[in-house]
């Protein structure tokens, strides 16, 4: 990455599906030990990006590096490097929470003599450990959720895509999952994580803020706050994030 401390770095980025542009020529960068934040709603472009930087899905346009990797022509490296947890938990509900596990550290290539390790870890941070032999269609939402997230760093990735990990997750249970989110940043882990939940993008680092495929902001919370398009509440005080969203999403619609 030219020597900078950047772990994705995008330049004009963009995805059709023919007619329709998903994406529409965006650039930015995510710093490493970041909590990145992507903010839209529905359609906004936030799935579709995060496919094209975990080597799922090519971009029809521009340019793009995640760890290093060209996400075009290393699309195979980079998905042996990242973590990805699907809004879907990516799970296997027919299967035991074992064998789950088995599963994805096959398909991240985990050393057989790693494994072991790292599944007693996955089970201990979903609170598993008596529920090893369990179907995972019997969990319940925050269990699938964790279980979700431990299967996705089996293979200890630096860099962990986390797309609206928490939707229709219970809020105590989001609560302790972004307990473990702030753990994993702290211990070096890059989280780049989409989420509606205003709650939560308040957590993050940075905030990108996505609409129509566009990047409409991209700050810090406070700093989003501030921005000049979104103006202050009565007595001075900042606006909420519910606000800046509502603000800037209305800028964007009254642009020519």
């Amino acid at each position: 990455m030219n020597g900078s401390d950047n772990v994705i770095e995008v330049e004009e980025l963009s995805r059709r599906f023919g007619e329709f542009r998903a994406v529409d020529r965006i650039s930015f960068s995510v710093r490493r030990g970041e909590v990145f934040g992507f903010l839209g709603a529905n359609g906004a472009g936030k799935s579709t990006t995060i496919r094209m930087l975990c080597g799922l899905l090519a971009p029809s346009h521009g340019r793009g590096r995640v760890l290093d990797f060209d996400i075009l022509t290393e699309s195979e490296k980079v998905k042996q490097h990242v973590g990805y947890m699907s809004q879907k938990f990516s799970l296997y509900p027919d299967l035991t929470v074992e064998e789950n596990l088995d599963f994805f550290g096959g398909i991240y290539r985990v050393p057989e003599a790693r494994l072991a390790e790292r599944k007693r870890w996955a089970i201990e941070i979903a609170g598993l450990t008596d529920k090893v032999s369990s179907l995972t269609a019997e969990l319940a939402g925050g269990y699938k959720q964790r279980l979700a997230l431990g299967a996705a760093l089996l293979h200890e990735p630096t860099l962990l895509f986390l797309d609206e990990p928490t939707a229709g997750v219970a809020p105590l249970a989001r609560r302790a999952f972004w307990e473990l989110i702030h753990t994993l940043s702290v211990g070096g882990t890059t989280v780049f994580v989409t989420s509606h939940y205003m709650d939560e993008v308040e957590q993050c680092d940075r905030i990108a803020l996505m609409s129509r495929g566009q990047i409409v902001a991209l700050d810090t919370p406070d700093e989003l706050k501030r921005d000049p398009r979104v103006g202050t509440l009565a007595g001075g005080a900042l606006p909420s994030l519910e606000d800046v969203f509502v603000a800037l999403l209305g800028s964007q619609k009254g642009a020519p």
